[in-house]
């Protein structure tokens, strides 16, 4: 089974092929690179969930046998405690967190304004095997276009989404990319920030980078031996 890898930005993409050792084949595509190693094929997207949705739509599109799977990964930022720097989270549920309207009563997703979807649910057996095999921590990981920089912001947030370990940008537009073609998906996250008041200084990217690294390194075998019709 092929596994497309969609990341973010180049940094993310290395850390994630750094865990299959030697050197990725590089595989040129319109406007970006795939980056392949085995049964992996590791691609830098773009920030924010359209260019997320864009790049992967284009790859499935592209590709010259089918994908089995499909992995939204990179760094994100962890909701404490739950989810402290450095530490894994593999998203149960992948939700927009803010796509919607926002009311004088407060936030309604796009599901309450009777159209449009706000979340997926990656396999759950298989997001328990790789919780198993890497130590994340399986909970909800919220897509937003907007990192969050405020208390206020981080309460709004849980209060709408209680239980959300992380937010990222690209996990929701990776989704609905594999969902127009049927290919199951699955977000893992690094966690480098802590989600909250803005505190450049404090964000652990390195150390982030290297726990990606980990994580594919022990996942890998896992998404490799996966079959979707298994379970």
């Amino acid at each position: 089974m092929r596994v497309l890898v969609v990341t973010a930005v180049p940094v993310e993409r290395d850390a994630v092929t750094r865990a299959f050792g030697g050197t990725p084949q590089i595989l040129a595509l319109p406007g970006a690179e795939l980056h392949r190693s085995g049964v992996f094929d590791v691609l830098a997207g773009g920030a924010g969930p359209a260019a997320a949705a864009a790049a992967t739509a284009f790859a499935l599109a592209s590709a010259p046998e089918p994908y089995g799977l499909v992995v939204s990964a990179g760094i994100g930022g962890g909701f404490a405690p739950a989810a402290p720097l450095g530490s894994l989270v593999v998203a149960s549920d992948i939700v927009a967190a803010d796509l919607g309207a926002e009311t004088p009563d407060g936030f309604l997703p796009v599901t309450a304004l009777g159209f449009g979807r706000d979340r997926f649910a990656p396999p759950p057996a298989l997001v328990r095997e790789v919780a198993a095999a890497t130590g994340a921590a399986p909970g909800p990981v919220l897509t937003v276009s907007t990192v969050t920089g405020t208390a206020a912001r981080t309460a709004a947030l849980l209060t709408a989404y209680p239980g959300a370990l992380a937010e990222a940008m690209e996990g929701f537009g990776v989704a609905e990319a594999a969902e127009r073609v049927g290919v199951p998906v699955l977000e893992l996250r690094a966690v480098s920030n802590t989600v909250g008041p803005r505190d450049r200084a404090a964000w652990r990217i390195g150390d982030a980078l290297a726990a990606l690294t980990e994580a594919f390194g022990k996942t890998g075998p896992v998404l490799e031996g996966w079959n979707r019709h298994d379970h």
